[in-house]
């Protein structure tokens, strides 16, 4: 993980945030720059990361299909969806070029209308999407039509999201998982909601793990509310909640924090305004 984040403070690019924890087995890094500058800084550590990651031996909480598992450019200031969109494209060639790499283009960027979403791009995860493109399915935007051990890369353009993780005991992973589909959008849940449950060994507990995709749309406290509701009659309990990565400071009006028994939480390192600031 040092290494990847070394790889991605070239001039000009400002590595933020990182956040890794060990059910989760995943890497979480946030890059403030030049478009440039995060241009080189994605292709830099997605060259570190697929020398280094086996696919074949990697296991974790959270969905992946590949070493780099995806690379979402979003506007932060003076620059719109659309020069991260042709960010996303000239990204991608670059990896399926330089490194033979499979590549996957999702969100605003996505080239067919079902890759919009990065669940039904990553569906199956690694071993599924592997067997998918073996037998001709499924084939990824650029790049070689095989699935080898660095597996795939999902590059896209976005709107900056909140991931939003609540923890809960009195239930076990089959409950989690029955509460994230009740909520996510694709299950006729809340509005620009996705959601997976699973267990959180290292806790002893279990979590359902939010991406809120518009916070404008679906924001932390009906995002808490729904999951309490749910839970509530399975007799599971909050313990508490985590953002993980950045957040638009608008996300967080007065009295959210406490009502969603927010844990953890590092205004001045995870607030996305104060960290451009920071950064500027």
């Amino acid at each position: 993980m040092d290494a990847i984040c070394d790889a991605l403070q070239v001039p000009g690019a400002h590595l933020v945030y990182r956040q890794s924890d060990p059910d989760h087995n995943r890497l979480d890094t946030t890059v403030l720059g030049s478009r440039d500058a995060v241009h080189r800084a994605a292709v830099s550590a997605t060259r570190v990361a697929v020398g280094l990651i086996d696919m074949e031996g990697h296991r974790g909480g959270h969905p992946r299909m590949g070493a780099a598992d995806v690379i979402p450019f979003m506007p932060v200031r003076e620059v719109g969806i659309d020069a991260c969109v042709s960010l996303a494209h000239e990204v991608g060639e670059e990896l399926a070029r330089e490194l033979d790499l499979p590549v996957y283009f999702y969100d605003r960027a996505a080239l067919m209308p079902e890759r919009r979403s990065l669940a039904d791009v990553r569906r199956g995860e690694y071993e599924g999407l592997r067997e998918a493109v073996a037998h001709g399915d499924r084939l990824p935007d650029l790049g070689p039509h095989v699935i080898g051990a660095a597996g795939a890369t999902a590059v896209g353009a976005r709107k900056p999201l909140v991931a939003f993780n609540v923890y809960l005991d009195g239930i076990d992973e089959a409950a989690a998982k029955a509460i994230a589909r009740a909520i996510r959008e694709s299950s006729g849940g809340l509005p620009a909601v996705r959601a997976i449950g699973f267990a959180v060994p290292e806790r002893s507990c279990v979590t359902v793990s939010m991406n809120l995709v518009d916070f404008e749309v679906t924001g932390l406290a009906r995002s808490y509310d729904a999951v309490v509701a749910e839970a509530s009659p399975l007799g599971g309990a909050v313990t508490d909640t985590e953002i993980v990565g950045l957040v638009p400071e608008a996300a967080l009006s007065p009295g959210v924090a406490s009502h969603i028994q927010l844990e953890g939480f590092d205004a001045a390192g995870q607030v996305l305004e104060r960290l451009i600031e920071r950064a500027s």
